[in-house]
């Protein structure tokens, strides 16, 4: 009988561990938390120095009864939960349940799921840092303050069902911030001037750009402007006056931290960045890579010459290149980079298809981090005309180092073409006249800033130190579920209900939604974690003027009267004009005569285009994730099925998709989904 207990998080990192560890042990996994805050209430006593109140979590008495089972005969006991402060108060929590004396070093942990990480820390096993575990609570208790105190006030002041967060309620002013500078922003008007240009024997375009003239640059500002040089020098003499090459390298980026990864995986995938994190969960627990949530670009010693060789023997020398990279200024470097933990044959991985994009995307970069530079020709055509200049660019690639195995992705998919990459411009010498082939010129206006996307918005939140890398997912999760913020296409756009929320925080709770306070916060958890500073000390340093604050601006909100969308849908029971409202699973038709009149039915969303198998009306509906799907009006839950058309993808875009069935689970019919209309919303 084994005599050795190891408890993890999940049972698939269990299961995985178990195989490296034998007979001697048994491995189970406490499925995350088993103490909590209790959910009904505050939970920490505010009055007596912040103590909070841990009770056991709802459902996890069974899971608690069997580990308690487990040790009950085991000789030693080891606490094996994720390298982090999470982790580490779990492992607490877990001492604490089966009384684990306090000096005894029964704490493990390991940044990968391979047999020689769970094996050495098996020997290095430590005590409990309570350092971690202070700044935990310390987060857990500011949000559990913060939100509930300022959620009440929200639900007697707007509605129901809110919540305010110290953190996602920062996350949502940065794109309220972002809305508000696209609606006050003013187009500027500028004009574009190119001209396309031939060799006198050589048809190869050669694409040049306005620039000015012998003084300097010259901005385009209005049309006149543009016509009065356009005069000067349509189809004249366009002459070389200068050609400048030259070489440019392009070094690969560093190995994934957790915030790159849910970028790339954004950009190149389209993932939502709770996506992103439960794949990359599986895949570090499956023992395919390091830990996931790390701030750190660093790499081990044994993975540097685990790259290493796999590039001599796969590439050749002349790719190998060794490279170090910092860490951003103020990260925790706790982990190392997000690394594959071995470099088998990636072919021969079974994994499911978003598993292994990102695992490949994993792979390739930390490959990459350790490759050579791509090397660029590059050349700089300067041309005049009448004693205007215009500069014609290109580069094509000599040497494609890393990007033999991973190229980085733009949000501005136009930025390589604007600055001439992989454009190839014939020779041409210095004197050479050119003739003109196209002259061309546009007005137009500047653009204001784009909205935030997932990727963007992480981007940001990471530059202002707002969270940490645990924190940027749940984070975006939760102002989407909270109808604060919606998704259009890629970018997310704040609702009338997230406005509302962001005026009445900014105004009356500026300190919680302010940056550098936030940021700041941040910092002091970290200074917790590392025993610097005392964090009852640090929560009483918050709580007092925030008390003051809250007790000063109690009758000071307005209540606010969110307003009703009416539709032209009349309501088959009272026959008033039915109102949108916004459900726990998004928008729905409600009658506004509740609750003496309770109709509600979905809302249906058609697009303009027709079923391909029987010419039906095709709508759109949603998964229970609010994905959406591609259905004929025809295709019914009821006998009057006439048509089963199905699809994740629009009619007219299937014929590009790769050529794969796709299936859609349809749900059970209620009376809550079996009316469908069509709405128009009342001028």
């Amino acid at each position: 009988m084994a005599k050795k207990l190891v408890i993890v998080e999940s049972p698939s990192k269990a299961k995985t561990i178990k195989k490296y560890l034998g007979k001697d042990y048994e491995v189970i996994a406490s499925q995350g938390h088993i103490i909590d805050l209790p959910a009904s209430r505050m939970g920490v006593d505010l009055e007596n120095n912040f103590e909070p109140e841990y009770i056991k979590m709802k459902g996890k008495a069974k899971i608690i009864k069997e580990i308690k089972a487990e040790a009950k005969d085991k000789d030693v006991i080891y606490l094996a939960t994720d390298p982090d402060r999470e982790g580490e108060a779990i492992a607490w929590h877990l001492r604490n349940e089966l009384n684990i004396n306090e000096k005894d070093k029964c704490r493990i942990e390991f940044n990968e799921i391979t047999k020689t990480a769970v094996t050495d820390a098996v020997k290095n096993a430590r005590v409990i840092d309570m350092n971690l575990v202070n700044a935990q609570q310390a987060r857990r208790i500011l949000d559990r303050i913060v939100g509930y105190k300022i959620s009440p006030l929200l639900w007697k002041k707007v509605k129901r069902g809110l919540s305010a967060g110290r953190v996602q309620s920062v996350a949502l002013r940065i794109i309220m911030d972002r809305e508000n500078e696209i609606r006050n922003f003013v187009p500027e008007e500028y004009w574009d001037l190119n001209v396309i240009l031939n060799k006198l024997n050589d048809e190869t375009d050669i694409f040049a750009k306005f620039y000015g003239d012998k003084k300097g640059k010259i901005n385009l500002t209005n049309e006149k402007q543009v016509k009065e040089i356009v005069k000067n020098i349509d189809l004249k003499d366009y002459i070389v006056e200068d050609v400048k090459k030259s070489q440019r390298q392009k070094n690969p980026p560093a190995p994934f931290t957790t915030s790159s990864l849910q970028q790339d995986a954004s950009k190149k995938f389209g993932f939502p960045v709770k996506k992103t994190m439960m794949i990359a969960q599986r895949l570090y627990e499956a023992g395919y890579i390091t830990y996931m949530r790390t701030d750190s670009t660093r790499i081990s010693e044994d993975a540097l010459a685990m790259a290493k060789s796999y590039i001599l023997n796969n590439f050749g020398s002349k790719y190998y290149m060794s490279r170090v990279f910092k860490s951003k200024s103020g990260a925790q470097d706790a982990h190392e980079a997000i690394r594959p933990t071995t470099l088998n044959n990636i072919n021969e991985i079974n994994l499911d298809k978003d598993d292994l994009k990102l695992y490949t995307l994993i792979y390739n970069r930390f490959l990459a981090s350790q490759m050579k530079p791509a090397i660029y020709d590059t050349v700089k055509i300067v041309i005049n005309v009448s004693g205007y200049i215009f500069h014609a660019t290109g580069s094509t690639i000599k040497f494609d180092g890393y990007m033999k195995l991973y190229i980085e992705t733009k949000e501005d998919k136009n930025q390589d073409d604007e600055e001439g990459e992989n454009r190839k411009l014939p020779e041409v010498a210095i004197k050479e006249v050119l003739k003109q082939k196209k002259l061309d010129f546009k007005q137009k206006f500047t653009e204001p800033p784009a909205r935030y996307t997932e990727a963007s918005l992480v981007k940001t939140l990471e530059e202002k130190g707002i969270g940490r890398p645990s924190t940027y997912a749940p984070t975006i999760s939760t102002i989407i579920e909270r109808f604060y913020v919606e998704k259009d296409k890629k970018y997310l756009v704040p609702t009338e209900l997230g406005e509302i929320v962001n005026d009445i925080m900014v105004k009356y709770f500026n300190n919680i939604v302010d940056i550098a306070f936030t940021a700041n916060m941040e910092n002091k958890l970290d200074e917790i974690s590392e025993g610097n500073i005392e964090y009852k000390g640090m929560l009483k340093e918050f709580y007092d003027p925030f008390n003051k604050n809250l007790e000063e601006v109690q009758d000071k909100i307005e209540k606010v009267k969110l307003k009703e969308e009416v539709t032209d849908v009349i309501c088959e029971l009272c026959g008033k004009n039915m109102v949108i409202k916004q459900g726990r699973f998004g928008k729905f038709l409600a009658c506004p005569g509740y609750p003496e009149c309770k109709n509600a039915k979905p809302i249906v969303e058609e697009i303009n285009e027709k079923c391909p198998r029987c010419g039906g009306k095709i709508i759109i509906k949603k998964t229970k994730t609010r994905r959406s799907f591609y259905v004929c009006e025809n295709n019914t839950n009821d006998d009057n099925k006439t048509c089963d058309y199905i699809s994740w993808t629009k009619p007219s875009q299937e014929g590009k998709a790769k050529k794969k069935s796709s299936s859609v689970k349809k749900t059970k019919t209620t009376k809550a989904n079996k009316k469908t209309t069509k709405i128009k919303k009342s001028k």
